[in-house]
């Protein structure tokens, strides 16, 4: 039914989340007409394809930090380490176009939690989402891309070689069932759950109007600690991460014993 319900709403709607805290998953399945009802059996052999696998609420690797969100995810498509959703993990954000300074930041961070058996949780796009994973990865530790297209569709194409190192040990986790496309507002939806899935978020490098601010605030919403890595003050690509200090939305780190200690407080 969940599925069904997926397929016949965008993810991320705030009526459907409504209907279904009110009135629960079988009563908001009735309210579609049968007409127009999703082929269940299609749905199933089209994840399958693309060597996913569907968790629900019910299912064990179900990664219940999720259902602290207003619109939590009606179900979730995974391909890869299941075990890895209820891994105790950090999201890692930024600009798709970094300086070398923001990769190199990026990276360590992402290798320095690795070391601590923290996982990495990113959205898989160019830039410093691609700069966390891959320290994850040469950490040799577990990283999570949340992205927002089907599996069948991988966002960005060309990280195509990345998406399949990250399952080797992790996952991609996704809303979207497959033959959905990466679409700008798919994006903003998307963010919410990178930063439901972790204890904290860290932004690296953000222009002063950036997605990875939106993640920031889904963060802060959620109670979650927010953290932000300073840069110099005439570089575009950090203005958005002085925003957030500037506005007390998120907490000036410097080291990765900074971003621990804030964690372990804050947690």
């Amino acid at each position: 039914m969940r599925l069904i319900i997926a397929a016949h709403h965008e993810p991320g709607s705030e009526k459907v989340a409504r209907e279904i805290a009110e009135h629960g998953v079988e009563e908001t399945f009735r309210a579609i007409p049968e007409h127009e009802r999703a082929d269940i059996k299609e749905i199933y052999n089209a994840i399958s394809r693309c060597g996913g696998e569907v968790i629900t609420p019910e299912d064990s690797h179900w990664p219940s930090a999720v259902n602290d969100l207003q619109t939590p995810p009606i179900a979730l498509i995974v391909k890869g380490n299941l075990s890895a959703l209820t891994h105790k993990s950090l999201a890692i954000v930024g600009t798709r176009n970094p300086t070398p300074y923001g990769v190199r930041a990026a990276q360590e961070f992402a290798a320095g939690f690795v070391d601590r058996e923290w996982a990495i949780v990113s959205g898989g796009a160019y830039g410093i989402d691609s700069a966390a994973h891959k320290g994850a990865l040469i950490a040799e530790g577990i990283t999570i891309a949340v992205t927002a297209s089907g599996l069948d569709i991988p966002y960005p194409a060309g990280n195509q070689r990345l998406f399949e190192e990250i399952i080797e040990n992790g996952a991609i986790l996704t809303e979207y069932l497959p033959g959905t496309t990466a679409r700008p507002h798919r994006f903003l939806v998307r963010n919410r759950l990178i930063a439901a899935l972790s204890e904290g978020t860290l932004v690296v490098e953000a222009a002063f109007r950036s997605g990875s601010l939106r993640t920031a605030r889904d963060a802060a919403d959620l109670a979650r600690p927010v953290m932000a890595i300073p840069g110099p003050i005439t570089a575009p690509t950090s203005e958005g991460c002085h925003r957030l200090i500037g506005e007390r939305c998120a907490e000036l780190v410097t080291s990765i014993p900074d971003a621990l200690e804030l964690l372990s407080s804050l947690v």
